[in-house]
């Protein structure tokens, strides 16, 4: 029998009753008409969305240093010395790109969350990268932020290899649409980017319990490397991670909108990121498209202007928490 999304790839039918959007039209549908660009750097740039975070009482990763020239970079030795473990990463990066996850010290030299040793010269390489802009949208100069390394509920860091998992949820009119788990293996070095090798696994909006799961595209039940189990995990905190997210509306502005979160062992949630252009993959990793749930918030939306977010959240817990006649 073959796997849903093999039947995606054959039968456009299939596409279309699913709902599956593509770039072209979440783009001109639902990205471009819901966000005004001047609100762009709210998320663009994270040292400001860190600090519109923290603002709105929301829980962020401690900033350690902010490196902004080279010179500062050669004292890189001195600026981190207290440090064992953070996350290096340039304020305008996109898609993952240019993050680097330091785990412990060994010696003078660094452990990466993939286990892979590193020298300080590597490290002070890295960060000459991202203010160079190599990792930043558009190439522009950037610089590079360093932050707490989360430590991952225990219960999450079971299904992912080395690296701390993190939850997106995407969002229109600030109404929470499809959420996902994004998990990393060896392949992916530690980092929670599907497009690295991660894994993406849908999360049931009401219950906060993983549904299905993709890695590289394919349907998955066990992790690569651990052999554990990826479906029917309760997502810790997830009332609070859901609150979190939808508050992003607020925060930003956008009308579209992916909000990442790590569920951290002692505080919680913590928003990691805000993104304009959150990708697609989320339909893959739920097993469903956007179609049908955006068409259904937007028109809500026009029914009840002006909803606070607790509103907004609890229609979306009801309206898909569970799949429609549609998605089944």
């Amino acid at each position: 029998m073959k796997k849903w999304w093999h039947r995606w790839l054959i039968l456009p039918s299939e596409l279309k009753r699913l709902g599956v959007i593509g770039l072209n039209q979440r783009n001109g549908r639902y990205l471009l008409p819901n966000n005004n660009r001047k609100f762009y750097r709210r998320v663009d740039d994270k040292l400001v969305t860190k600090t519109l975070a923290q603002e709105m009482g929301l829980a962020v990763p401690e900033l350690y240093h902010v490196f902004q020239t080279q010179q500062a970079v050669t004292n890189l030795h001195k600026a981190l010395a207290g440090f064992d473990s953070f996350v290096m990463k340039p304020s305008r990066g996109s898609g993952g790109r240019g993050v680097l996850v330091i785990k412990g010290r060994r010696g003078a030299k660094f452990v990466k969350a993939s286990g892979v040793v590193i020298s300080e010269r590597d490290v002070e390489r890295h960060a000459a990268e991202i203010l160079g802009g190599l990792f930043s949208l558009g190439g522009s100069r950037d610089v590079a932020m360093v932050e707490a390394c989360i430590s991952s509920h225990a219960e999450l860091s079971k299904i992912s290899y080395q690296g701390a998992p993190d939850v997106r949820v995407i969002m229109l009119h600030g109404y929470p649409i499809m959420a996902m788990l994004r998990v990393a293996t060896r392949q992916s070095d530690g980092r929670a980017n599907l497009h690295q090798g991660a894994i993406g696994i849908g999360i049931d909006l009401a219950s906060g319990r993983t549904i299905h799961a993709i890695h590289h595209g394919h349907s998955v039940t066990t992790h690569p490397d651990l052999d554990t189990d990826l479906l029917g995990l309760q997502i810790p905190g997830w009332d609070q991670v859901m609150e979190m997210a939808t508050k992003g509306y607020e925060m930003t502005g956008l009308g579209y909108l992916g909000a990442d979160l790590i569920v951290d062992e002692t505080r919680g949630p913590v928003v990691i990121e805000l993104n304009a252009r959150p990708g697609l993959a989320i339909q893959l990793a739920n097993g469903t498209g956007l179609h049908h749930r955006f068409e259904k918030a937007q028109a809500h939306a026009l029914e009840h202007p002006g909803e606070d977010w607790k509103a907004r959240l609890e229609f979306s817990m009801q309206a898909f928490g569970k799949k429609t006649p549609a998605e089944v």
